[in-house]
């Protein structure tokens, strides 16, 4: 018999295929001001070298294919899409699909990652009508192709991401400006604990938890790179803060370590061109790749010659971001597990801002039991919220003045984010 799950499922799916049939004309491309076709299953199936997953959709969509190279992925870009999937569909195994992602990409758009098994091409991808109950099948086809193939294929692709805006700066409002940035998102789930949560969602919560606690104090004017489960490019979130002239820039994540359950803690990270010991290295190496998790290519800003101007102005931010781990440091030991060594640096993307103070805290470890239990926790994330606001009030307090570091004053375009 089906489970209580998939009935509830399909009546909702019936639901809202029946308020899509009574439209005037269920259109292909979802219009302004309709709402998001809904998703409730996903299938994989293999015939003679072709791969076929198929998503069954409250209404058709346009759907557009493209396969990216380093690692191997097809990605499937759609309108927005209400996914209502089964827990664990991503992890599915079937001929040319290792496992694959979903979720909001940006405003208005949605995304499908799928890591490939061995190189494939995205075939002509097929809509059909399911008489029974009026549902929509979108059928993508991958078809295995051999490496020469699938570089051109992938050479030939454009996965440029929309670029994310930001609000206008107030031009009268003198309070310092923090950008709170939620880790991952949308299409990059980030670490995964074994019951199945996902770091996107336990960052965003606490996040959002620290964005109402500064807002509650009336000192700061506070932005979030994110403020729904949407994908963010690690580049963009850097240029968000710099485009808006931010004060400081706290950036949101939960490590995993699943060879080693026991370690466990809070590190805070500050950017460096040489990490402190190999496991920083190795974070921020994970971390850089979130881009490429989410179907996008990395967009990191090339070399550019850096004047003594420049040259300070880096000088000057990096040591105000180090000033400010060591107070937050200070803030969070009393109310929470901290790492054996809890100020580490390393080259982490989203860190790289030359005139924006950045850190970036690892809350804990989603691979301890302990961690994701007190992450999860409304209790301890106020109490760590609480010190974390103390933290920006004191690093505040303490520096000199409260506008940007010397000479920061410059547009993005003559100070160049450094390599």
């Amino acid at each position: 018999m089906p489970s209580c799950a998939r009935l509830i499922r399909s009546a909702c799916l019936s639901l809202a295929v029946a308020l899509s049939a009574a439209s005037a004309g269920a259109p292909v491309v979802a219009q302004n001001g309709d709402k998001p076709a809904v998703a409730i299953g996903a299938d994989l199936a293999t015939q003679a070298g072709t791969t076929r997953l198929t998503l069954t959709l409250s209404r058709a969509v346009e759907a557009r294919g493209f396969v990216m190279e380093r690692p191997d992925r097809a990605v499937i870009d759609l309108p927005e899409v209400n996914f209502q999937l089964e827990s664990g569909t991503g992890s599915r195994r079937d001929g040319l699909v290792q496992s694959f992602r979903y979720g909001l990409f940006a405003p208005g758009r949605s995304r499908i990652v799928i890591d490939l098994a061995s190189p494939a091409t995205v075939g002509k991808i097929e809509t059909a009508t399911r008489p029974r109950d009026g549902a929509v099948l979108l059928t993508i086809p991958l078809q295995r192709a051999d490496r020469d193939a699938f570089r051109k294929a992938a050479a030939a692709a454009d996965p440029a991401p929309a670029q994310a805006r930001t609000a206008a700066p107030e031009p009268t409002d003198q309070r310092p400006l923090i950008m709170v940035d939620a880790g991952h998102g949308g299409t990059d789930p980030g670490a995964i604990a074994v019951g199945g949560v996902f770091e996107k969602d336990i960052v965003f919560g606490f996040a959002q938890a620290l964005v109402e606690k500064l807002q509650a104090g009336g000192r700061y004017r506070v932005r979030m790179t994110r403020d729904r489960d949407v994908f963010v490019p690690l580049a963009e979130r850097v240029r968000l803060a710099r485009e808006a002239k931010a004060d400081l820039f706290v950036s949101i994540h939960a490590d995993s370590i699943s060879a080693a359950p026991q370690v466990r803690g809070a590190t805070i990270y500050t950017n460096s061109e040489k990490a402190t010991d190999a496991e920083s290295a190795k974070l921020a190496e994970r971390e850089n790749r979130a881009d490429a998790a989410a179907g996008a290519d990395s967009a990191e800003a090339p070399p550019d010659i850096v004047d003594i101007l420049q040259e300070l102005t880096l000088r000057e931010t990096r040591g105000f971001s180090s000033g400010f781990a060591r107070t937050l440091m200070g803030q969070l030991g009393p109310v929470m597990e901290m790492s054996a060594k809890p100020h580490r640096e390393a080259r982490f993307v989203v860190l790289r801002s030359p005139d924006v103070p950045s850190v970036l805290v690892e809350l804990g470890y989603l691979s301890s039991k302990r961690d994701l239990e007190m992450l999860q926790s409304p209790d301890w994330r106020a109490g760590v919220t609480g010190s974390m606001a103390k933290a920006i009030d004191l690093f505040f307090t303490n520096r000199a003045t409260l506008g940007r570091p010397t000479g920061t004053r410059r547009s993005a375009a003559v100070a160049p984010v450094l390599p």
